[in-house]
């Protein structure tokens, strides 16, 4: 099977949150590619946002992911969603005593609060068959640098809501699945910031992963073959946490 040009995606719908930059901008660009009609919301990218709308004839939506009415008013407004990718995210790093608890606070409003209540709204809706992906991190397993301790426990988090949600919506046959990056290349992440080496020195292979190599993954797991795969993490980070 052809998973970017396969005529199964054409009429269905999937919707991205934190969808107009790197691996959320790919996700977008991979189902418009196959066919899907495709939104995506954005917080603060808006240049970003309307350029890749434009190139994928995608939609795009303005909705911060920390704001749970804006969030599921956005939800609400695509209509029934075969797809449904949660792909929003914050990263916060320092010393966790002297970490500014509000942004701490954002950082989980955003990574877990934004990602349950936007996956539940989203199955409402939800045919049978449907498939909801959250974007988590290889550090929801493994965390070998300081620093990370509230962004790992938001991602490992994800881990526990992917499980009691998978048996929640299987009689509907609706998949609920987190993938799980390590070092990929993003605006985030660069393959050429200053932490490249020691990244990589935890890796079998020694290089960033690519967004679309993230986007590949997911749009498996949204294909009909991977119906009987749920409640599963699935890590694509080079062997970081091998």
């Amino acid at each position: 099977m052809t998973l970017s040009n396969d005529a199964h995606w054409r009429g269905k719908t999937a919707m991205v949150i934190g969808g107009s930059r790197g691996i959320g901008a790919a996700i977008v660009a991979a189902f418009a590619e196959a066919g899907a009609q495709v939104r995506f919301t954005y917080a603060g990218s808006h240049d970003a946002a309307r350029a890749l709308a434009e190139k994928t004839g995608a939609a795009a939506v303005h909705a911060d992911a920390a704001d749970r009415t804006a969030l599921l008013d956005a939800v609400k407004a695509a209509g029934p969603l075969d797809v449904f990718v949660y792909n929003a995210g914050v990263l916060v790093s320092g010393d966790p005593l002297a970490l500014d608890a509000d942004a701490v606070d954002r950082l989980i409003d955003v990574n877990l609060r934004g990602a349950y209540h936007a996956s539940v709204e989203a199955a409402r809706r939800m045919p049978e068959g449907g498939r909801i992906v959250a974007i988590g991190s290889v550090h929801g397993d493994t965390m070998p640098f300081d620093g990370l301790a509230a962004y790992a426990m938001s991602k490992s988090a994800l881990q526990g809501m992917a499980r009691g949600l998978a048996r929640d919506f299987g009689p509907r046959g609706i998949t609920v699945n987190v993938v799980q990056p390590g070092p990929t290349d993003t605006d985030m992440n660069p393959a050429d910031g200053p932490l490249v080496q020691s990244m990589h020195d935890q890796m079998a292979i020694r290089r960033h992963g690519t967004a679309h190599e993230v986007a590949s993954l997911v749009m498996y797991l949204a294909s009909p073959p991977a119906r009987g795969i749920t409640g599963a993490m699935h890590t694509i980070d080079g062997g970081f946490g091998a």
